[in-house]
């Protein structure tokens, strides 16, 4: 395979794939874009109000513990110290089952753990200190039994108390931790609901604009009766230049219509008195050659300016590119070989592409021959990449190709090479068109030198969906000559 028909090598390519790394690198819509801030600032908002809670809570909940403890370990020692051994016995069962707590001596012998040093459980144990006595001892397990233990002295003896742990539960129970999600499921719903409402003008500004840029002025109005002052503004501003637009193409159709109409005219008269007086053969050979070349630069400049249809059907490219070299065969200086599978294809305007595989023939006709020859070689390569979703069709000629220093300015309108002014006989309006047709159709088009010689032309169209293949309409004839069955064909 030659180095034209890798898809890699082409400059076209290479260039989509690092324009679609871009894409995934840097891909984010405004609505995201805006979403993800909202939410952010909505979570850390949350957030620092949960820490600011905590914190001023933190000081009142300890104090109120400690109380609540200090208050439980008087009663308990002022209720063992005023009941005689049997109601005491009495007293110790029922706090047990009724309030979780329970009473016993303080032996030497006891292995206790402190609570831990955290600023709840520091502050917790100075506050009880205060309460009952700095010989107070605070734990949070004795003996290997976990809860919150209490030592106070009753008459000479020190003696545990202990009481349900839950009373030390922190800030971020599961209450505040359930009703901290359901805050921030909330705020992300809003933000959502705010983002989609301040994101719809501008979407529907990008759609209108896109409407726009394909031609299609009638659809391309925006609502001018928003409540928003600015929205309404701007869609006023907008309505008013799509008119504009709409006008000024509208004007140029006309103007052109007009032009094409009243040159021909003349120039139809003047071929007709050409053929008929003048005598001289070669002279009047040359001036009808004149007038004929005229008649093709008017309608090329009838195509350049003519709006392009945008409606796109799946075709097959096979066929197209067929029935194209096909019409093409007449001037017996081509020799076209085409290698397009037969199932590939293109979501396109059958029509319009088939006027761009044309107008890039005669292009390739007129300056493309082999160097010491008379015949132009043509060799037309498709393939789809990136999964199926576009297809890559390269045209090439083995001619001089162009000096680098053109190939940037061969798709401007009236640009022609020093090579071409010679010998052209147009307008230099070919690929400006061609540029423009696939433009319109979704589509990119780039041309480069090959590097053994001649200039390569590549199209990127998208791919047509499978249920656009199975409804492709094929208005061109198919061509009525001998094929080989392989996907590669001379003809």
């Amino acid at each position: 395979m030659d180095d034209y028909d890798v898809p890699s090598d082409s400059d076209l390519l290479r260039a989509d794939q690092e324009e679609g790394s871009r894409q995934r690198r840097l891909r984010v819509s405004l609505f995201w874009r805006t979403f993800i801030l909202l939410s952010a600032l909505l979570i850390t908002t949350i957030l620092a109000w949960l820490l600011s809670f905590r914190a001023l809570e933190f000081e009142p909940r300890t104090l109120h513990t400690a109380q609540q403890i200090a208050t439980m370990v008087n009663l308990s020692r002022v209720g063992l110290m005023h009941t005689d051994p049997i109601s005491r016995v009495s007293l110790l069962k029922a706090l047990s089952e009724q309030e979780g707590m329970r009473i016993q001596p303080h032996e030497p012998a006891d292995t206790f753990e402190l609570l831990n040093d955290s600023p709840l459980g520091i502050q917790l144990t100075q506050e009880i200190r205060k309460r009952l006595g700095e010989e107070t001892l605070v734990a949070r397990s004795v003996n290997g039994t976990p809860g919150l233990w209490v030592s106070f002295r009753l008459g000479d003896d020190y003696t545990w108390l202990l009481m349900d742990s839950s009373r030390l539960t922190p800030v971020e129970g599961r209450t505040v931790v359930f009703w901290l999600i359901i805050a921030m499921l909330l705020s992300l719903a809003g933000a959502a609901l705010i983002t989609r409402l301040l994101n719809k003008p501008i979407r529907e500004l990008s759609q209108a604009t896109f409407r726009l840029r394909d031609g299609d002025f009638g659809n391309s109005q925006l609502d001018e009766e928003v409540a928003t002052s600015e929205i309404r503004a701007l869609n006023i501003g907008f309505n008013r230049m799509a008119e504009q637009l709409a006008k000024v193409e509208q004007d140029r159709a006309v103007m052109l219509a007009g032009i094409s109409h009243d040159l021909r005219t003349p120039l139809a008269r003047l071929r007709l008195e050409t053929e008929m007086s003048v005598t001289d053969e070669i002279a009047r050979e040359h001036m009808v050659a004149d007038i004929v070349q005229l008649d093709a630069i008017i309608d090329k400049f009838m195509d350049y300016a003519r709006p392009v249809s945008t409606k796109r059907t799946g075709v097959n490219l096979h066929n197209l590119v067929a029935n194209c070299v096909y019409s093409v065969q007449e001037h017996g200086e081509m020799d076209i070989h085409v290698q397009i599978p037969q199932d590939l294809f293109v979501y396109a305007d059958e029509v319009e592409l088939a006027r761009v595989i044309t107008n890039l023939l005669e292009n390739a006709r007129r300056y493309g021959k082999t160097p010491g020859t008379n015949v132009c070689r043509v060799d037309i390569y498709a393939t789809s990449f990136s999964n199926g979703k576009y297809v890559l069709v390269k045209l090439r000629d083995h001619g001089p190709g162009v000096p680098e220093e053109d190939l940037g300015n061969l798709l401007k309108p009236f640009f022609r090479g020093d090579s071409a002014r010679t010998s052209a006989a147009g307008a230099g309006l070919g690929l400006s068109i061609v540029d423009k047709t696939i433009s319109r159709m979704g589509g990119r088009f780039a041309l480069t030198n090959a590097n053994s010689g001649g200039l390569v032309a590549h199209i990127r169209l998208d791919q047509a969906p499978k249920e656009e293949q199975g409804n492709a309409v094929q208005r061109l004839q198919r061509p009525k000559v001998k094929r080989n069955a392989s996907p590669s064909t001379r003809y």
